[in-house]
């Protein structure tokens, strides 16, 4: 799977509906990509050759989307009322990313 393929899943994440952050979010996909390859212990470009597990692809949008709402370094956004909310958007990715992992390397 491409970060283009998840670009629409990610827009209808954030619940945007216009193209001028899609650079900037592809740029959030791959970089949340790479920390799932990295997380799950996959060579990187994995997911370009591999079928994608759908917990892997929540947690990447998940992710993606973190980045997008507090890309001042911030909790800000959805996230400024309670520093916790981001801390688990964290959590909650690792976890589905945990689902997915090689455990033998």
């Amino acid at each position: 799977m491409t970060t283009d393929n998840l670009l629409p899943k990610v827009k209808a994440n954030l619940i945007l509906t216009h193209d001028a952050d899609d650079n900037l979010l592809l740029s959030y996909i791959t970089a949340a990509v790479s920390y799932a390859e990295s997380y799950q212990h996959v060579a990187r470009g994995f997911y370009n050759e591999n079928a994608m597990p759908p917990t892997t692809e929540q947690a990447i949008i998940m992710l993606s989307g973190h980045f997008y709402e507090s890309r001042d370094g911030s909790t800000a956004g959805f996230y400024a009322d309670s520093v916790q909310a981001g801390q688990q958007v964290w959590n909650t990715v690792n976890m589905l990313l945990r689902l997915d992992r090689n455990w033998g390397v």
